[in-house]
């Protein structure tokens, strides 16, 4: 018994990872309007990985280095192998994921690959006091759920499950859109389905996830939750930068305004002067 409890669980996380990652994958994917619809067949030959990367990295995998029609299965193994060296040139260390693993739909090794690349190319580069990604986005999630009540993020399962630091989250920076005094608060499907259904409304963030994710097992998953949040930061970090950079501007503006208002005085007092 104990061992199908167990199989039952790993498939549980399998099940809601690759919902997740494809949907992630997608929402990337949809600029060259490419879709993935099943990650153990659709990564096989190569070219959609090749074209995340590129998507994600903002930079070209250079076309001699995999094959543009790729029929055998040779040609497909070289087309991944591409795309995992480019990611190993990221300083990223691929532990025991092969090519021929992703080729052969090994769900276990491409889900390993999807969240390493999400890790350095979603993650990595949110840098919150010194801490590593993980640490720095939990630092963020608690500073800007910080005093609403309820609401106590301590990490990336247990802490989100009622749908409340969503909530909070989408709150703290967009207060137009989520009434957070008029939330049942007592309901986590509705918390959680409020959050994902603004988000992608108003924030342009894709529903990777749906409230059974959450809420049918005992544990969400760490990586699922991880993921979904990233996005979050990424919209509402790239707006107060916007934001930030605004009122820099504004600033330079007054100051310029400011310097001829009294070039023009000086100018009039010793017109003055003169005449």
């Amino acid at each position: 018994a104990f061992c199908w409890v167990s199989m039952s669980s790993d498939r549980t996380w399998e099940k809601i990872q690759q919902k997740t990652f494809t949907g992630w994958m997608n929402s990337h994917l949809r600029k060259r309007n490419l879709v993935v619809k099943d990650i153990t067949q659709d990564l096989e030959n190569g070219l959609n990985l090749i074209q995340l990367l590129e998507i994600i990295s903002d930079e070209e995998i250079p076309k001699k280095s995999y094959e543009k029609n790729p029929k055998m299965r040779i040609q497909k193994v070289q087309n991944v192998g591409a795309g995992l060296k480019f990611i190993a040139g990221k300083g990223v260390k691929l532990a025991g994921i092969g090519a021929e693993e992703i080729v052969d739909g090994n769900l276990k090794m491409i889900l390993g690959m999807i969240w390493t690349i999400i890790l350095r190319f979603q993650i990595q580069d949110i840098s919150m006091e010194d801490l590593s990604a993980k640490e720095g986005l939990l630092l963020w999630c608690q500073k800007k759920t910080a005093g609403y009540p309820g609401v106590n993020v301590k990490n990336f399962h247990m802490s989100f499950q009622d749908g409340l630091a969503f909530c909070a989250l989408i709150h703290k920076h967009r207060p137009d859109l989520i009434d957070w005094d008029g939330l049942d608060k007592s309901n986590k499907a509705l918390c959680l389905q409020t959050a994902f259904d603004v988000a992608e409304k108003h924030l342009d963030v894709p529903k990777l996830l749906d409230p059974d994710d959450l809420l049918d097992v005992a544990k969400p998953d760490e990586r699922s939750v991880m993921t979904y949040v990233a996005l979050y930061y990424h919209v509402f970090a790239s707006s107060q930068k916007a934001e930030v950079a605004g009122r820099r501007v504004a600033k330079v503006l007054d100051f310029a305004e400011s310097i001829d208002k009294m070039k023009n005085d000086y100018n009039l007092r010793a017109q003055q002067q003169i005449d």
